[in-house]
């Protein structure tokens, strides 16, 4: 799905962690961003394979490669010009591994912009600034918390929005919203409709995102107003038929409790919910079982008082039987359709969707 973006050519560095949940970021770019033509990934686990083919099962021509400088000589080789190395990883709590911060260096000293969504913030690193200033290039934190007077507190302008407001909540952090809301809105646009994304994390800006804010990052009082904010003004730049919500963590999530205030703030018209049926515990919390789905359902439905219309799985330690016979399960004891939008495609899901849009 990665295609030309508007700034520029990207490496995204992983080591260590693609195709583990620690790797999220990079997955995500490399299904799909509008803000990068990403060209290669680094990750020494898997040089030489397709990035697509590892965590998908299907080719999309970006290689993995064991280093920054092969990276470099491999997108050359290829008519590619890389001017940003986008930090793919996103480990439990943030922090840039120091096997990670020396590649940062390295790829400074070859020229490149670096984005960054980690909580560790490299315009806070003396040796990292003075380097990038050197070598005449740009340090972005997407973390980075905005001024107070940038920040917007609750209102309830989102009462003027009518489009269709769908939120993407998960039973688990790192369990596959985003890639959902992704697939929804790519599907809402394929059918004829204005969809637009709202992210609520660093990943999602780094793909693009035009209305977003990052929810992990924002003072507490005002996470509320900043989703409000991206809504109320995707709606008055670009009136969309409909606004897809990232989730994030889940709402009975231990270290992530996430959703509550885009249940609260965004408001949305109806709910889908990604679910992992193979993870027994919290993602990086052994000893804490995740909640079961009914459980989950109702606490959204109770919070919300609107439904939760679809279950979408990640077919996560699943092979495609196992996937199927679990949607099965699912649709057959909670009543709700249930697929796995990368096994199966968006086409359930839109039309789980379609009849809560307006025509005309």
């Amino acid at each position: 799905m990665s295609k030309k973006g508007f700034d520029g050519d990207a490496i995204v560095y992983c080591e260590g962690a693609y195709n583990t949940t620690n790797g999220k970021t990079a997955h995500g770019l490399v299904r799909y961003t509008e803000r990068y033509n990403v060209v290669a990934v680094v990750d020494a686990t898997f040089a030489g394979r397709d990035a697509g083919q590892v965590i998908d099962g299907i080719g999309n021509g970006i290689p993995i490669v064991a280093s920054i400088k092969e990276a470099m000589s491999n997108a050359g080789a290829n008519a590619y010009h890389p001017s940003h190395m986008v930090i793919g990883l996103a480990p439990d709590g943030g922090r840039l591994p120091k096997i990670a911060r020396q590649a940062v260096m390295e790829a400074i000293a070859l020229g490149l912009n670096i984005d960054c969504g980690l909580h560790d913030f490299l315009s806070d690193d003396p040796e990292i600034v003075s380097l990038a200033m050197n070598n005449k290039v740009s340090l972005r934190d997407i973390r980075k918390t905005p001024g107070r007077a940038d920040l917007h507190f609750f209102t309830g302008e989102i009462e003027t929005v009518e489009s269709l407001k769908i939120a993407v909540l998960g039973t688990d952090s790192a369990v596959g919203k985003r890639t959902t809301a992704w697939v929804l809105v790519q599907a809402i646009r394929n059918a004829g409709y204005k969809a637009e994304l709202i992210g609520t994390g660093q990943t999602a800006w780094l793909q693009g995102a035009r209305y977003s804010m990052i929810m992990d990052s924002t003072i507490n009082d005002f996470v509320s107003g900043e989703i409000e904010y991206a809504m109320v003004k995707a709606w008055k730049e670009i009136r969309p038929d409909v606004m897809v919500i990232e989730g994030q963590g889940s709402l009975l999530n231990p270290a992530y409790p996430g959703g509550f205030e885009i249940l609260a703030a965004g408001r949305p018209d109806i709910i889908i919910l990604q679910h992992a049926p193979a993870r027994k515990d919290y993602d990086g919390f052994p000893g804490y079982p995740i909640h079961p789905l009914r459980k989950q359902i109702d606490a959204i439905e109770m919070i919300s008082d609107k439904p939760v219309v679809a279950i979408t799985v990640n077919h996560e330690d699943m092979t495609r039987e196992e996937t199927a016979i679990a949607c099965e399960r699912i649709s057959r004891v909670h009543g709700l359709p249930a697929m796995d939008v990368l096994y199966q495609g968006e086409e359930e899901l839109l039309w789980v969707v379609m009849p809560y849009i307006k025509q005309g």
